[in-house]
């Protein structure tokens, strides 16, 4: 029989357990992290504003994953930057916005933007269900239209559980119809007849990316912009409490899934956690944009963690469906967001 101390001696310690962890996961999260200052890199060298480092970030990462050969000791760090690293860029996202922001919109401000928000995401389920649209991919399609485009899609995957190939379907959607109302909508102002004030709202309330929705509607003015901005944060808000409902809904059974396989997103409490500190305390001008910065990061380096996971043959397989209901999303949003500026006399 061995003695006590020598078996004890052949434990491992939980130090150097923690080493090797983090030795394992050091390969994938240095080129997560590669791919994401590449994609921060090309839209600060192109002056883009508008090209997100998401949407980029998860394209470099396809066009690794399906170029070259991706070694399996990156494996680990990318399954940590798709989880641990995207839950704490959730929460982060907390600090870009505050509660008096939320509420300089007013109480019809915000009742037009949940409206919106909820009518869009309860439309394209259905719609999605009567196309025979994939009821994962249905999901993610309805969070990017109706909340904040790519970073709402990631979000929601954290419940849906979607294939790789489905968010990088619903961020392409998102990406897509985003881009083509920010183009489109400076040139409806005058035509539907909004004011500064009406048009922003618009943008805000209906627009997928929150670059896109900046890029619209500062070109009618700065009230504009700025009303388009705050009511695209009150969007974003909103994301905690459908990905809660969302998972609500599928642990009760009603979104098709065992309560085993939808986990509760407790992350989203940190989202408005932060939300609250922000509000509370008042961050410095340059601290707030070095941390909205590092959360910019944190998320691409999620994105590019999908990206790295994704098949392309697989992303087509999906077929045309999908990108019909994206763009019945898009016509639902735009429209339905119009009306009820017209019903709130905005």
């Amino acid at each position: 029989m061995k003695p006590i101390h020598s078996i004890a001696e052949q434990q491992p310690s939980p130090s150097f357990a923690y080493l090797s962890a983090a030795v394992q996961l050091l390969p994938g999260l240095l080129l997560t992290a590669a791919v994401a200052c590449a994609a921060l890199a090309v839209r600060n060298l192109t002056g883009w504003t508008t090209l997100s480092p998401l949407i980029l970030s998860i394209v470099f990462g396809m066009l690794i994953r399906n170029a070259l050969s991706v070694p399996a000791a990156v494996e680990p760090g990318i399954g940590f930057s798709l989880k641990r690293i995207l839950r704490f860029g959730i929460v982060m996202l907390g600090l870009q916005v505050t509660a008096a922001q939320i509420l300089s919109l007013g109480g019809a401000g915000l009742l037009m933007v949940a409206l919106t928000l909820t009518a869009t995401f309860i439309a394209i389920r259905i719609a999605g269900r009567l196309m025979g649209v994939d009821r994962s991919l249905t999901d993610l399609i309805a969070a990017g239209t109706s909340v904040c485009g790519a970073s709402a899609v990631i979000a929601a995957n954290t419940v849906v559980r979607g294939k790789q190939e489905h968010v990088a379907y619903a961020v392409a959607c998102v990406t897509l119809f985003g881009s083509l109302s920010m183009l489109a909508y400076p040139l409806l102002a005058s035509a539907l007849s909004l004011d500064a004030r009406g048009y922003g709202l618009w943008t805000g309330a209906t627009i997928h990316e929150v670059a896109q929705v900046v890029a619209a509607a500062f070109q009618g003015g700065d009230i504009a912009g700025q009303f388009g901005t705050i009511s695209k944060l009150a969007r974003v808000v909103m994301l905690a409490p459908l990905i809660m409902t969302l998972a609500l809904a599928m642990r009760s059974g009603t979104g098709g899934a065992t309560k085993a396989s939808a986990p509760m997103p407790w992350f989203v409490l940190g989202f408005v956690g932060m939300m609250l500190v922000n509000s509370a305390v008042a961050i410095p001008a340059d601290t707030n944009q070095m941390l909205a910065a590092f959360t910019s990061f944190l998320l691409s380096m999620a994105l590019a963690a999908m990206g790295l996971q994704t098949n392309i043959r697989k992303l087509r397989a999906e077929g045309w469906r999908p990108l019909a209901l994206g763009a019945f999303g898009w016509l639902f949003i735009a429209a339905f967001g119009y009306a009820m500026l017209k019903l709130f006399a905005f």
